[in-house]
């Protein structure tokens, strides 16, 4: 490179004899500047989201391709957002791309000593036995003998940091299931 090629790539030279005397344009954007682009460019599609880390209810959009999320970002239309997201929900592409995701579950039986892995799917079938087998034994009856559509066999007891809508979400699934002791951390 001479003297006076690298004298033409600096950017206060740019800047002095170009049309950007300010230094906030062309002048200071260098070649390999230029040949950038977003992650968010080649996206397939964008998916509209919610932050799932507090109870803020922050919008995301979330960058797919090829079926891979590549990128999320603030949600510039939430009215909640704004298009901002804090530094855990910036980050928060990682719980789905990590290495180091969980994706199976661990179980123990009764009286084991050992944790095993469980396929997600075998485990919400489980669990969904034992919630039936429970509501079975200890839906409730009146006087008469009728069933009375709950049992006091299935409590909940909801988290603060879930959002507005899934706590309705929750005490709609809970008392569907007929449970009626169904609190909320928040409220306590």
């Amino acid at each position: 490179m001479g003297v006076r090629q690298w004298i033409e790539g600096w950017p206060v030279y740019r800047q002095l004899t170009g049309s950007d005397p300010l230094g906030r344009g062309s002048a200071v954007t260098s070649a390999r500047t230029r040949e950038l682009e977003a992650r968010t460019a080649k996206a397939d599609s964008v998916v509209r989201s919610v932050c799932p880390y507090c109870a803020v209810g922050c919008g995301q959009k979330v960058y797919v391709r090829d079926g891979q999320v590549t990128q999320i970002e603030g949600d510039p239309d939430s009215p909640i957002s704004r298009g901002r997201l804090c530094p855990k929900g910036s980050a928060s592409k990682q719980l789905v791309t990590s290495h180091t995701r969980v994706t199976t579950v661990l179980y123990r039986r009764p009286r084991g000593r050992d944790w095993e892995h469980l396929p997600l799917d075998k485990a919400m079938d489980m669990v969904a036995d034992r919630v039936i087998e429970t509501r079975r034994r200890t839906w409730q009856q009146d006087f008469e003998g009728r069933r009375v559509r709950r049992t006091m066999g299935i409590a909940s007891l909801g988290g603060a940091t879930l959002d507005n809508e899934e706590n309705y979400l929750m005490k709609k699934l809970y008392s569907a299931m007929g449970a009626i002791q169904i609190e909320n951390q928040a409220r306590i």
